[in-house]
This record gives structure tokens, sequence and C-alpha cells, in this order.
């Protein structure tokens, strides 16, 4: 195949290729914030051997809550993963259907829809994490206004 013949190709796989350097970004993201809670739970993991009764149940409820967040953390970063791999799947396919003149229309329909479908997945997964993180906020909040003596905080 000629040079000018491929060069609409390179075209169009550029936009998938920036694609993969987005999403890259985001699995980023993702993945420091689910190591920051596998850290912290950690942290809480041992503080629940050493704390008493009271503390204990707090301890408790937030490693329940950091749990459910590596749950949630590692479904997003799955699927967004997955997204990844459809993309370079489908600038694979858009090449050798180029080449080989054969019509993956509906294949490459059909990919970067999948490709879309999970990247939507990961991302709402991604925002149901950081709503839940304020869970945990909200039970340091608690502990924060009964402590006497101290300010409510609003």
């Amino acid at each position: 195949m000629p040079l000018d013949q491929i060069i609409p190709v390179l075209q169009l796989a550029i936009a998938p290729v920036i694609l993969i350097s987005g999403v890259g970004l985001v699995l980023l993201s993702m993945t420091n914030r689910y190591g920051r809670v596998i850290d912290r739970s950690r942290i809480l993991s041992d503080k629940f051997e050493q704390a008493g009764a009271e503390k204990s149940e707090r301890t408790r409820r937030q490693l329940q809550i950091l749990a459910r967040r590596a749950g949630l953390l590692r479904a997003a970063i799955l699927l967004t993963t997955l997204s990844i791999l459809l993309v370079a799947l489908l600038i694979i396919i858009l090449f050798a259907t180029a080449l080989s003149g054969m019509g993956g229309t509906t294949l490459i329909i059909t990919i970067f829809c999948f490709c879309m479908l999970s990247l939507i997945g990961g991302l709402v997964l991604f925002l149901v994490d950081v709503n839940v993180s304020l869970a945990a906020l909200s039970l340091e909040k608690e502990v924060w206004d009964a402590k006497p003596g101290k300010a409510k905080i609003p």
C-alpha cells in the first residue's frame, strides 16, 4: 500500500491515541486514590486492634467505608483499563481493515461504543467513590463535634 493511502489511516488513528492519553491520566488519578484507601485501611486496622470499645466501633465503621471505596475504585479501574484496551484494539482493527481493504465499519463502531460505555461506567464509579469518601469525613466531624470545648464544624 502506498504512503499516500496510509496517511488517512494514520489520521484516523490519532483520535483514539489521544483518547488513550486522556483516559490514562484519569486512570492515574484513580490508582492514586486506591493507594490512599489501602494505606488508610492499614493504619486504621492497626488502630482497631489497639482501640477501646467506643473508638473500636468508629474505627470499624471507617474500615467498612474504606472497604466499600476500595471495591468501587477497583471496579472503576477495571472498567477504565478495559476502555483503554478497547481503544488499542480499535486502532489495530482500523489499520487491519484499511490495509486489507475489508469493510469493518460495524465492528469498529461496536468496539468504540463498548469503549465509551466502559469509560462512562468507570467514571460513574469514580464519582460514587468521591461521594462515599464524604461519609468517612462525616464520621470524623461527629467525633470533633462531640469533643467538649471544641467549636462545632459547620
